[in-house]
């Protein structure tokens, strides 16, 4: 187990996280007033009821003793009123701390490189963001500060009873060393069952989500009996993770309770003889305050104790988050230029790649696209087609070499700039749950409805949206289950285009729709890439006849370029294999 694992309480995290509290300091100041005079306001109703017995009632001295009842009914008022301050102060800096650590970790996420998620799961990251931030929410709501109001409850408490009667005080101290050492050992025990916890919570969490996204091919291949073993085994293994929580706090709470009784009985037996012996040193009222005082030592404690948890559970969590916080895969957005617009002369040089160390998947490519031009990238799956797409757009940083546009290193251009200037349509359409015209949008206010509407009709789309339940406002549901894959295909090609790029990418936009979708989408493709710099992937070679430069990839090394004409000359033409090869195929059907 790491240093850091082994520590029950770590005070460096903690530190950490209270710097969130600094633009609440004021709401952090009326939170610890309340909690003292929930500490005050509390211990001093016994000491009142004991002078009230001791003064008024053993003898038999009626008047004012109004006062003193008239005295614990303004404590308890005020103690009331100092829970009801504390309860909803301390709750809003957790929910308020929370909103800033979330909102910082979600940006923090929306900046990595697609290498970080590509490695992690997605159930992983959700716990992080949503269940993660509650519980520390919980450290401020429900921990830290109750367990300062308890630790300071108990020292009030005692004082007021060492003050009050010495003797009783010490038999009930002798047995506070016992509770505390059982605390410590508890809370040993618990921060470890509450990391299993955390970690299994995180398993089910992304075991569901990747089950649920890919239920259609779980139901495909009739996997449903097998994944639910699978469900049953992690649902198991997070069940016994909080049994764990469970069979401790079941040790500790009983010994505690047993504790606190023993205590009880003994300050009874002893200040009960001592009362009624010739030359007593307790008073009723001693004895009456000390029944009150035990409680609210003891249940503080045990409090604590469970308090603790929560805050072990916020302090797990807290160590969760702020270690995707510390995570740094950012692509380097340290470049200057701001591109308003491309010409769109595109150049790889010697550009070398590899998703993981030591296996290239770009292996020194070299190419020129000039400005207005359509070029096709074909080859086997694998080749390393797309694998140029994402690194035109930086979501990948390259290994070596150079990759310009219009003669400027894409490095020197803002990540926001260059990526605003190339829209790329993808052969998975990823879409919202949300209407038509967001998807299209993405919520960018510089882009209305008149120039979506605009769009479609230009590139003949607008009568198949027109003709949905609500036209534009249509909301598709979750990745756009509501439409299909023709469909989708259709408003992501209307998505890359409504933003006006400088340069348009076809990663195999065609290859899952039907013949009437593809003819749409190869009239806008027609319409759209007019004038425009254009790269298209394919592996249906019938599509991309007409483009002006066609480079054919093999295993991460381009092996031809040419026109298709000239690519078919070729003898032995890797090119000419690949076409004649569909094509056989296709009189074969």
């Amino acid at each position: 187990m790491a240093e850091k694992e082994k520590k029950i309480f770590d005070t460096s995290l903690f530190a950490r996280l209270l710097q969130y509290i600094k633009p609440y300091r004021s709401v952090f100041v009326i939170s610890l007033f309340c909690v003292v005079g929930l500490a005050l306001f509390g211990a001093l109703r016994p000491y009142i009821l004991k002078e009230a017995i001791d003064v008024k009632i053993a003898n038999k001295a009626y008047d004012g003793f109004m006062v003193y009842m008239g005295i614990m009914l303004g404590l308890l008022i005020l103690e009331v009123v100092s829970q009801l301050l504390f309860i909803y102060y301390a709750s809003w800096l957790g929910q308020s701390v929370v909103k800033d650590i979330r909102v910082k970790l979600f940006r923090h996420m929306l900046k990595f490189k697609m290498t970080y998620f590509d490695k992690s799961s997605v159930g992983v990251l959700i716990t992080r963001a949503v269940t993660d931030m509650e519980r520390i929410a919980d450290i401020f709501g429900e921990g830290l500060f109750m367990i300062f109001s308890d630790i300071l409850k108990m020292l009030v408490v005692a004082g007021f009873m060492a003050f009050i009667n010495l003797k009783l005080s010490l038999i009930v101290f002798v047995t506070m060393p016992i509770v505390l050492v059982a605390t410590k050992i508890f809370q040993k025990y618990m921060k470890i069952a509450f990391e299993d916890v955390r970690t299994e919570v995180s398993n089910l969490n992304s075991f569901v989500q990747e089950r649920v996204t890919g239920m259609k091919i779980l139901q495909l291949f009739t996997r449903e009996d097998t994944e639910y073993k699978r469900f049953k085994a992690i649902n198991e293994r997070h069940k016994k993770g909080w049994l764990k929580t469970v069979w401790y706090n079941s040790i500790f709470f009983p010994i505690a309770e047993f504790l606190a009784s023993l205590t009880m009985a003994m300050v009874i037996l002893v200040g009960g003889f001592d009362a009624i012996s010739a030359l007593p040193e307790t008073s009723l009222g001693d004895l009456i305050s000390f029944t009150m005082f035990i409680p609210m030592l003891f249940r503080p404690l045990n409090q604590i104790a469970n308090k603790f948890n929560t805050l072990q559970m916020g302090m797990v969590a807290a160590d969760r988050v702020f270690k995707v916080l510390d995570t740094t895969s950012n692509i380097d957005d340290s470049g200057t230029i701001e591109a308003t617009h491309f010409n769109g002369t595109i150049s790889f040089n010697d550009v070398r790649f590899a998703y993981v160390k030591d296996e290239e998947v770009l292996k020194g490519i070299s190419f020129e696209v000039n400005a207005g031009e359509t070029v096709a990238i074909v080859g086997a799956t694998g080749a390393g087609k797309s694998t140029i797409i994402n690194l035109l757009n930086r979501f990948y940083d390259i290994n070596s070499g150079t990759i310009k546009i219009d003669d400027t290193d894409i490095k020197a251009m803002t990540l926001t700039s260059l990526r605003s200037q190339i829209a790329v349509v993808l052969q998975d359409v990823f879409l919202f749950a949300d209407t038509i015209l967001n998807n299209i949008t993405l919520n960018n206010e510089s882009i209305t409805e008149e120039d979506v509407v605009n769009a479609a009709k230009a590139i003949g789309i607008h009568d198949f949206i027109a003709s949905l339940p609500k036209g534009y406002h249509y909301n598709v549901k979750e990745r756009g289950v509501m439409l299909s894959s023709g469909q989708r295909q259709l408003i992501s090609f209307l998505r890359a285009y409504v933003t006006n790029p400088s340069i348009l990418i076809l990663d195999e936009a065609t290859s899952s729709v039907d013949s009437y979708s593809e003819q749409l989408i190869q009239d806008a493709t027609d319409k759209i890439t007019e004038g425009r710099t254009s790269i298209v992937i394919a592996h249906r070679l019938a599509t991309i006849q007409q483009a002006d430069k066609i480079i054919v990839m093999d295993a991460g090394e381009i092996v031809e370029i040419g026109t298709h004409k000239s690519l078919l000359e070729k003898e032995q033409g890797y090119y000419k294999n690949l076409y004649e090869v569909q094509f056989l195929k296709a009189e074969a059907v």
